[in-house]
């Protein structure tokens, strides 16, 4: 494939990287202004997460085809398509008046904002050289990981001092600027008009995606296995996964070519990226309830204490661009790995009575592992893989991380419900006329237990320290998470240096 010329990889990165910041940014920037739109709507609680709920359905539907529609009508066309279609459903859900516009415009949302991602990892894997792939994916992944960090904090400072249309409206000026940078410096691909779609396949992928999905978003609300829909969508889920991986490999023309999975490097990195995933969005789900409904901060202050996190991954993208061809990909996964670790640890010693430059240190510190896993990762996932490969390739990257997100968010969610019943229930059973430490409290006019105030005082006392608990049983199950990954590195092959054939290539290659 020809490559731009040199000068205009500059312009060609910032194109892509507008529309990796848009993409990232709509995924948790929403979250934070949810009970607004709830009271400007009239809606219920359960009715509000379909806000969520539709754009994460789609977007996990639609982005397994980005390498199909890009193959047929070409990725800048596909790229520039996407990023309007974007940028109008965005406006559109900040006039929407209903909650039924909403949804329908969430939806519309998810659909175009689905390729924006894997499209911007594959121009940037084309525009530079494979020698370069990492200071490459350093750039991409600043838009990637840092989206979602700087989301909450962004989306509640326009909340509270704007109105929450303004975290649509806000997608006008970078869609705008994307469009036009893409129009003038990215380069079309060739047109494969003989590549057929294979309907049955998708359908299939589609029905196993989106039923995970709404079991995922919705079993926490629903009792999980307790609840009939719940078991309905889990087995459609595994019913059609089973049934498309049989397809792919008997197939003819496969939605998804099974050469893909022969690339040792591209199926481990799935696996790895998968972990990723877990981490990044399921810690930020749980920092922010901790800090507002545990110590008491305000919003505006929890996105302060937390944006340190995602200085922390920039400097460690910026470091990984330099040490890119100098020092093995692998060894810096396993830092990324090793610092994800400490940080959860450290996070299993937060209290009640943590300060804010503790909350800082431990952001940055994990901000750095991530940094160093994902940018490494992203590198030596597709450093042997076939260039014809890298369309659908980043596609089934950006997907596997949206699953382990989700699927984080809920195990964690589900785990600190669970955890935080027990513990309130162990805790309890301290509560009983001998217990020391209560006599103390009694005597000291902490407590009067002969009235319901004093009763409901204790209760919710109880209860505090039953939700810390748990809390930090959560961080500690992450940390055991990063840990568990560091195994696979040593599946991974190091990346050839440039100019010589990959091994990976020979193998995908017809």
């Amino acid at each position: 494939m020809a490559q731009p010329q040199a000068p205009n990889r500059a312009l060609v990165t910032v194109s892509v990287m507008l529309a990796t910041i848009m993409q990232a940014l709509d995924t948790t920037i929403a979250n934070v202004a949810l009970p607004h739109m709830q009271g400007s709507m009239g809606a219920t609680q359960d009715q509000i997460s379909w806000v969520l709920t539709s754009y994460i359905v789609a977007a996990a539907i639609c982005m397994p085809l980005t390498g199909f529609l890009a193959a047929r009508i070409g990725r800048k066309r596909l790229f520039m398509w996407a990023v309007v279609g974007f940028t109008l459903a965005s406006m559109l859900c900040g006039a929407a008046q209903t909650l039924t516009q909403i949804v329908l415009f969430r939806l519309l949302q998810g659909v175009f904002g689905a390729s924006l991602v894997p499209l911007s990892q594959a121009v940037l894997l084309d525009t530079y050289p494979r020698d370069r792939h990492g200071s490459a994916m350093a750039m991409w992944g600043v838009g990637v990981m840092v989206g979602p960090i700087l989301g909450p904090s962004l989306g509640g400072w326009l909340t509270e001092y704007y109105n929450w249309r303004w975290v649509f409206y806000i997608n006008l000026p970078f869609g705008l600027l994307d469009w036009f940078g893409l129009a003038a410096f990215v380069h079309e691909t060739p047109i494969d008009r003989a590549r057929r779609f294979d309907l049955f396949g998708f359908a299939l992928l589609s029905l196993a995606i989106g039923a995970l999905q709404m079991m995922l978003d919705r079993g926490e609300s629903f009792e999980w296995f307790g609840n009939t829909e719940i078991m309905i969508e889990a087995l459609l889920a595994g019913v059609a996964l089973y049934m498309f991986v049989a397809h792919i490999f008997t197939h003819e023309h496969p939605f998804i070519e099974p050469a893909l999975f022969r690339d040792r490097n591209f199926s481990v990195g799935l696996v790895c990226i998968f972990i990723v995933g877990v981490i990044l969005l399921a810690t930020m789900a749980l920092l922010p309830p901790f800090m507002q409904n545990l110590m008491g901060y305000p919003v505006i202050d929890v996105g302060v204490l937390l944006a340190p996190r995602g200085v922390g991954t920039m400097l460690a993208m910026i470091t990984v661009g330099r040490l890119s061809g100098k020092v093995d990909a692998r060894y810096q996964v396993a830092l990324g790995l090793l610092l994800t670790s400490l940080s959860m640890w450290e996070m299993t010693q937060f209290t009640t009575d943590t300060t804010g430059p503790t909350f800082i240190r431990t952001g940055i510190v994990q901000g750095l592992g991530l940094g160093f896993m994902f940018v490494p990762l992203s590198t030596i996932t597709f450093s042997t893989l076939a260039p014809r490969f890298r369309n659908e390739g980043t596609a089934l990257f950006s997907l596997m991380r949206n699953i382990g997100s989700s699927i984080g968010i809920s195990v964690v969610v589900t785990q600190l419900a669970r955890n935080t019943q027990a513990n309130h229930a162990a805790f309890s059973e301290f509560i009983q006329p001998f217990s020391v430490a209560l006599k103390q409290a009694i005597e000291a006019g902490v407590y009067n237990l002969s009235t319901p105030q004093g009763l409901v005082a204790l209760n919710a006392e109880v209860t505090r320290q039953a939700a810390t608990l748990a809390y930090l049983q959560d961080f500690r199950l992450m940390m055991w998470v990063a840990l568990a990954a560091l195994p696979l590195i040593l599946l991974l092959r190091p990346a050839a240096p440039a100019g010589m054939p990959c091994a990976g290539w020979r193998i995908a290659s017809p």
